[in-house]
């Protein structure tokens, strides 16, 4: 059966719709519910993304119980989850379902292109707003085919880019006394291949800054044995390793390295290595590795939502939880920040090109850092905070410490960078 979404939508495309709104609409019809569709790999190796999905949630649907106010009339709020197994066909079908089955008003997805390049294409594909952060920029509107000279009409996406991390590793790398000479570990993924990018990626802006890269070539996800790897890194004389692994690569990784002598002095690879349970798992091992911190217990934000500090989000997740705040706490919470400012300032919600446009016209101060589509290095596009950051053993624990901030000098250092011993 057709939504009254789609029936007026059908009726303007056919030059029907005069008559069909000259027809009184049921009184229910100004208070529908709306429906959030959210894609997430809560299950597979990407599952450590997903962790705090189930607190932010229950933060909105508690807060929203009685309902959103839109245009003077308050609307039921449904949030329908689907999980995308950390598989991008999955996630694919998944925004399907939300589509087509479902019906929702809006979607949003997060946790690397694995997930969000897949749902945003079948948002744009279907006219469906769609709202993604925490997967670089560049992986997701290059990954999806974008042009810089058009865009995309129903998807927007905001994170970090390759150009911001980079340089955040750089400055982590300049704070150690080394070699200069950098293994790259990228995996054969959207990921790994946006960041091994000839052009876009990290290879040409290290080789300005006087770096040297030793690249061995992408491997698959849940490779078993990097022998190869540290064999080549070991006969090149490095003393960097970075790049962009999920977390059961480099447990593998680590572990071997340590069994054949390969002692780097710096190591920091996203997604692995931004994770407290990770770290945990690898004991004195996680001492000194570093990682870009894109959200931190101690970033300067408040959530526009709910007016909580990261600080206090941060608390509020580990008394809910008893388990230690985490980076994708704040981009799910401001995640969904979007996806509420967005819908209360949408004039038409039977119209996704009239929720699409309040998109476009976001301006929000939240609790991952500023959130404005129009400041962008592409359309659909705004860029958000990142520093630099080290695991440090600290009570036996983990301790994810702050510790350059040249990328965003807003943002206050709570350690110094070491060496790893």
């Amino acid at each position: 059966m057709l939504s009254r979404r789609r029936l007026l939508k059908g009726a303007a495309a056919t030059g029907v719709l005069g008559a069909v709104s000259n027809f009184p609409l049921p009184a229910y019809a100004k208070t529908r519910p709306i429906k959030i569709g959210f894609v997430t790999p809560k299950t597979g190796p990407l599952a450590i993304f997903a962790e705090p999905d189930d607190f932010v949630l229950s933060q909105f649907r508690t807060a929203l119980a009685d309902g959103l106010e839109i245009n003077g009339a308050k609307h039921p709020v449904e949030f329908i989850v689907k999980d995308s197994q950390s598989n991008s066909n999955r996630a694919s079908s998944a925004a399907q379902e939300l589509i087509f089955e479902d019906e929702v008003d809006i979607i949003a997805a997060s946790s690397t292109p694995d997930t969000t390049n897949p749902v945003a294409d079948q948002a744009e594909l279907n006219g469906v707003p769609c709202i993604t952060n925490d997967t670089p920029w560049q992986p997701h509107f290059f990954g999806r085919q974008g042009d810089p000279k058009v865009g995309f009409e129903y998807t927007y996406h905001f994170f970090w880019g390759l150009e911001d991390v980079i340089q955040v590793f750089m400055s982590l790398w300049d704070a150690v006394g080394t070699n200069k000479v950098v293994g790259a570990m990228w995996p054969n993924d959207p990921d790994g291949n946006g960041w091994s990018h000839p052009e876009l990626g990290f290879p040409p802006v290290m080789q300005q800054a006087g770096y040297k890269l030793v690249d061995p070539g992408r491997y698959q996800n849940m490779t078993d044995d990097f022998s190869a790897q540290i064999s080549a890194f070991k006969e090149a004389g490095v003393e960097i390793i970075s790049g962009v692994m999920i977390p059961p690569d480099f447990t593998t990784f680590w572990t071997q390295a340590a069994q054949q002598g390969f002692n780097p002095k710096v190591v920091n690879v996203a997604k692995a290595s931004e994770f407290p349970q990770a770290m945990a798992a690898l004991g004195d091992r996680a001492d000194g590795l570093s990682v870009e911190v894109w959200w931190h217990k101690y970033f300067p934000y408040m959530s526009s939502f709910n007016g909580q500090s990261c600080e206090a989000l941060s608390d509020a997740y580990e008394a809910a939880t008893g388990k230690p705040w985490t980076m994708p706490l704040g981009a799910k919470h401001s995640l969904f920040e979007v996806v509420i400012d967005t819908l209360r300032r949408t004039q038409d919600l039977d119209s996704p090109e009239s929720i699409a446009e309040a998109i476009r016209t976001t301006d929000l101060a939240t609790v991952f850092g500023p959130v404005n589509f129009q400041t962008g290095p592409v359309p659909n596009i705004s860029k958000t905070p990142v520093a630099g950051g080290q695991w440090q053993i600290e009570g036996g624990k983990p301790v994810l410490h702050i510790v350059t901030n040249s990328h965003t000098p807003s943002i206050g250092l709570t350690g110094a960078m070491k060496p790893i011993a």
